[in-house]
């Protein structure tokens, strides 16, 4: 089978032949149809990732249909020729308020989606929600978890709740916009694009402000009528604290990213005097996944998708994702 494969840091990607698997006791082959890129794809080929272990097949989201059953799969197992999902990781563990130490996601080191066929546990291996292409099924998976655990599971957004998206664009943010909205809270958000703000609001937003004006927190909070009863943010950094300000009191700062590097001088008077809840959130258990994947098909939420490109083509898809232009999430097509 052909897989895009990454030998070592700072070097392209390549699409070569490897062996296909061969599905073992309890587990699953899937056929792939679709993948989606993340952001630890790029910060593995830059040796921006901790414990970075190579040559490996990137990718963790995947879309497609089961090829084969290895022995002693659970009747429940979907069927040869289903559409399925792959959850994006391995080992959660049995504790659902954190991750277990040997939780990994896909694509390193285990090998990823970025192939024409992955073999995993039965367990792993979840419908794809009927109204979904391929394409827009994988671009579910590690940004709709992240999204889904980020403002559902930490956070406990509430219909008729305040909600603020940082930093619009990216996979992870447009969905919890989405989810949010599906959910019936009333959704801001903010961006560097004033396009991607108007994106925002065709997907549900209410507005939207860019994070670089003067004084954006007392703007937005005039226009969205008071302050937020959740912000969900990837950024950190020295922009956390103009986040303490637009929090309501009692409200639910989480945090599932820092791109913006460590929270400097945080003054603990404003988290303590307003009640505030500080929230760290990162990917979600098999049970996030399942919440998910009903509430995509209870709503008819649809991912975005940024661009689709060829598998051969990975290469420029990496580096689609590295410009930062992309609104939703860059998908390759595996034929």
């Amino acid at each position: 089978m052909q897989a895009l494969q990454l030998d070592a840091i700072h070097q392209p990607a390549a699409v070569r032949d490897i062996p296909t698997p061969t599905p073992g006791p309890g587990e699953i082959l899937v056929k792939l149809h679709a993948a989606a890129l993340n952001h630890r794809d790029v910060w593995i080929q830059k040796g921006q990732y901790a414990g970075i272990k190579l040559p490996c097949t990137l990718g963790a989201d995947g879309a497609g249909e089961v090829a084969a059953h290895g022995e002693n799969v659970p009747a429940t197992a979907p069927a040869v020729g289903a559409r399925v999902l792959i959850y994006p990781g391995l080992r959660w563990g049995d504790n659902p308020r954190a991750q277990a130490k040997d939780f990994v996601v896909l694509g390193m080191p285990d090998p990823g989606t970025f192939a024409e066929y992955i073999s995993l546990p039965a367990r792993y291996i979840f419908p794809l929600p009927a109204h979904l292409s391929f394409e827009q099924g994988a671009a579910l998976p590690l940004a709709g978890l992240t999204a889904y655990r980020a403002a559902f599971t930490r956070a406990q957004v509430q219909p008729g709740e305040r909600v603020l998206v940082t930093g619009v664009g990216g996979g992870v943010a447009l969905t919890a916009v989405q989810l949010c909205v599906a959910r019936g809270a009333e959704v801001w958000v903010t961006s560097s694009a004033e396009d991607k703000i108007a994106r925002a609001q065709a997907l549900g937003a209410k507005g939207g402000i860019s994070y670089q004006a003067d004084g954006w927190v007392k703007t937005l909070m005039q226009q969205a009528g008071g302050a937020f009863d959740v912000i969900i943010d990837s950024a950190a950094g020295a922009a956390f604290g103009a986040l303490l300000d637009a929090a309501a009191p009692g409200g639910r700062i989480v945090f599932y990213g820092g791109t913006l590097g460590t929270i400097p001088d945080v003054p603990p008077a404003k988290v303590f005097w307003k009640q505030l809840s500080i929230l760290g959130s990162s990917m979600g258990s098999e049970q996030d996944f399942e919440g998910l994947l009903a509430l995509v098909a209870e709503k008819g939420i649809v991912p975005v998708v940024d661009e689709v490109f060829p598998l051969a083509d990975g290469e420029a898809a990496l580096r689609r994702l590295e410009a930062g232009a992309q609104f939703g999430k860059v998908v390759l097509k595996i034929a």
